[in-house]
This record gives structure tokens, sequence and C-alpha cells, in this order.
């Protein structure tokens, strides 16, 4: 299992966005394209913005389906962390399951 020690790239607020995206790239996406399993360690960060959240996780659901959230543990999340990270998730799932069909008349 890969482990991602997220305070060592954020401090103890994440909310840049493009860092997320760059750990989503170089750090998650293979592992778990891979069918590998992937810790991300929020020991020492007090709370995340949504966007950043959102920018570490969102495509690689989208990506991989949302059976990918079984190789990702979320380690050592507060409540306010833990509370943002279930929001994202959420909002990623609706997102899937109402995309239009291609193939559906649209009037």
């Amino acid at each position: 299992m890969k482990s991602i020690e997220l305070f060592y790239k954020t401090g103890d607020f994440a909310e840049d966005k493009d860092v997320a995206r760059t750990i989503r790239i170089t750090e998650i996406d293979s592992e778990i394209k891979n069918n590998n399993k992937v810790q991300l360690n929020f020991a020492g960060v007090t709370s995340a913005t949504q966007s950043f959240i959102h920018a570490l996780i969102s495509q690689v659901i989208r990506d991989n389906g949302v059976k990918s959230l079984d190789n990702i543990q979320f380690k050592n999340c507060n409540s306010r962390v833990k509370a943002i990270v279930e929001i994202v998730v959420e909002y990623v799932q609706d997102g899937i399951f109402t995309e239009p069909n291609d193939d559906a008349d649209v009037k």
C-alpha cells in the first residue's frame, strides 16, 4: 500500500488545489489504475478545502469508477476533514449516476 503523508505537502491547512492535482497525477492515479491501495494520511492536517479534496480524488473516481474508493484509505482525518471528504465523495458519486445518456433522445 502506498502511503501519502499529506501534511508534508500541504501543511496543516490543505487548500492548494494545484498541489492536490499534482499528488493525484504523480502518486495516486497509477496506483489505483493498477488496482493497488493508497492511504491518504491526514495526520497533522487540521482542515482542508472542498476544492483541495475534489482535486485530490474526484477524477480518480470518475476515471476508475466508484469501486476505486475501495482502494483509497483516508487515515487520521479529524471531523472537519472527514466531513469534507464525505461531501466530495457524495458529490462525485451523484455526478456519475446522473450523467445524461448520450444515446437518449433530447427534446
